[in-house]
This record gives C-alpha cells, structure tokens and sequence, in this order.
C-alpha cells in the first residue's frame, strides 16, 4: 500500500481488475480509477478488447424447436424417474 491511507498503488488495483470487472460493479466509478490516467486508459484498453471480442462471437439465439426439445426432455425423464419410483414402491 502506499503511504495515503485509502489509496491502492496500480499494481494493488490491477490485481484486483478482473474480480471488479467480473463482479459487474462499475469499475469507471472506482475512486482508483478516478485518480490514476495509467489505469483509466488500462481500463478503456481492456473495454476495447472485451468489445471486439464480442463481436467476434456473437451471441446466437437458438431456434424456438431446441428449446422444445429440451423441455420434451426433461419432461420424458421426470415422468420416467416418477414410474420408477412408483415401480420400487410396489
């Protein structure tokens, strides 16, 4: 830490980047951020990237029939765990 109580050294925060970033807090209002240019446009570097790499993989909806499926599915094995388990019963 550095000598000013509250305040977080570059490398303490850049540490500390990926937890804040995951947590979805809003890393542009971290005091840190506020005060530091170097992490300011490290932060923007890494908003850049995350975008780009967004578009390089966009996110695809499924058709309507996956979805029915997967329902059939689950509904087929939870009636067949049910007649099982009567089965056992009996």
């Amino acid at each position: 830490m550095t000598g000013i109580p509250g305040k977080l050294r570059c490398e303490e925060f850049q540490a500390s980047l990926p937890e804040l970033i995951g947590s979805g807090e809003d890393v542009a209002n971290h005091p840190h951020i506020q005060s530091c240019e170097l992490c300011r446009a490290l932060l923007a570097d890494l908003e850049t990237i995350a975008e780009a790499a967004r578009q390089l993989f966009p996110s695809v909806e499924p058709p309507d029939e996956v979805w029915q499926h997967i329902e059939t599915a689950i509904k087929s094995e939870s009636a067949t765990e049910s007649a099982q388990r009567g089965a056992k019963r009996a």
